[in-house]
């Protein structure tokens, strides 16, 4: 008997793919222990009975399929699973059928690619404790100023709020965006690049920053969205990512769309700094959690950096973000006999010293400890 009950791995993957469609079977360590949920996944291929914790109806069936090889294999619902759908919600079956076109998946790798970078998006919110089912989350809405998003942390699929005028798709239908966060004072821009580097849809990725900004201002009270959240499998991919933006225009680079990106890692550490980015003003909490009201500069400074200590200026990169990095090393040449520190976790070391050099000195902070600090 396989119980079903909130929270457990069974459960998440109900409810992942009830909105995903399909996961990528290498990404399953999202959703914690790889070696279990592996072991699992293989045994929800066969026929099994399966009991909800919110009823007493047993169902005997087969809950998942996998196919495809290697990195293309992906984990699907099994079509007699469908009727479960309704104990999650009672939306949930009429938006998987409506969404996937009543369970029909291409084989395409285009199609499976996109559908797994939403996937991993969706997995990363949803172990990051965000609100993630569009049929709970209110609609986001293009005719008039609403305070129509909640108050927790939510993330909005990107196919959801493209429909939210009949035009939408002309000004989205070339950006890689995969949803929208939104929390309390603020909205990102999410992009799950995976193993590769991001390949900027140039005005594309302008015109649906410019978009998501109006649905911001409508629905949240926002006046802008200048910020992303960029997904990637490792760290290696931040570093690949903002090498290949020194080679492009800065109006075609990401930093010329967004003053803000953040790298998140496609793994623990990347759910939990998504924890982080989701609080409210967490900004100035990390600030204020580092440095002394003494440390940290009045007004306009020469450059990126958010603290003096001894005649070192002292930039946090704890936010994961690469935009203000870019800005930060480009101003390095410019400013000769000064000492800079990068403030980091241990995760991002390695690129941070590749992309910066000696020159700039890393001190290395414990996620528990920051956690620990601002939560």
């Amino acid at each position: 008997m396989v119980n079903v009950r909130a929270g457990n791995y069974v459960y998440q993957l109900l409810q992942l793919l009830a909105l995903a469609g399909e996961f990528p079977a290498a990404s399953l360590c999202l959703l914690g222990n790889e070696r279990v949920i592996k072991a699992l996944v293989h045994r929800l291929e066969s026929v099994q009975e399966m009991r909800f914790s919110t009823g007493g109806q047993v169902y005997v069936t087969k809950l998942l399929q996998v196919s495809g090889q290697r990195e293309r294999r992906t984990v699907h619902l099994h079509r007699s699973t469908l009727p479960l759908l309704q104990e999650l919600h009672s939306e949930a079956s009429a938006y998987y059928l409506d969404t996937f076109q009543g369970h029909k998946f291409s084989g395409s790798e285009y199609h499976i690619t996109r559908n797994h970078r939403v996937a991993e998006a969706i997995a990363v919110a949803m172990m990051a404790g965000l609100e993630f089912r569009p049929y709970v989350l209110p609609k986001l809405q293009n005719s008039a100023i609403l305070h129509t998003v909640p108050t927790k942390p939510s993330f909005y699929i990107a196919r959801d709020f493209k429909e939210t005028e009949s035009d939408g798709m002309n000004k989205t239908m070339f950006t890689r965006i995969v949803g929208a966060v939104f929390y309390t004072g603020g909205c990102y821009a999410v992009y799950n690049t995976r193993g590769a580097v991001m390949k900027w849809a140039g005005m594309g990725e302008f015109k649906a920053m410019h978009y998501l900004s109006e649905l911001a201002r409508r629905n949240a009270g926002l006046s802008d969205v200048n910020s992303a959240l960029l997904l990637g499998n490792n760290p290696d991919v931040a570093l690949q990512t903002i090498l290949e933006s020194d080679k492009n225009r800065r109006a075609l680079r990401f930093d010329g769309v967004y003053q803000h990106v953040h790298f998140l890692p496609l793994n623990p550490d990347g759910i939990r700094l998504l924890k982080l980015l989701t609080l409210p003003n967490w900004n100035e909490k990390i600030r204020a959690a580092l440095f002394s009201p003494e440390m940290r500069p009045q007004g306009f400074g020469f450059m990126e950096y958010d603290a003096v200590a001894n005649g070192t200026f002292i930039l946090s990169h704890l936010d994961g973000d690469l935009a203000r990095l870019i800005r930060f090393r480009e101003a390095l040449p410019t400013q000769v006999n000064k000492h800079f520190e990068v403030v980091c976790f241990p995760w991002q070391q390695e690129y941070l010293h590749a992309y910066l050099g000696d020159s700039v000195k890393l001190r290395l902070i414990e996620m528990e400890a920051l956690e620990h600090e601002i939560i």
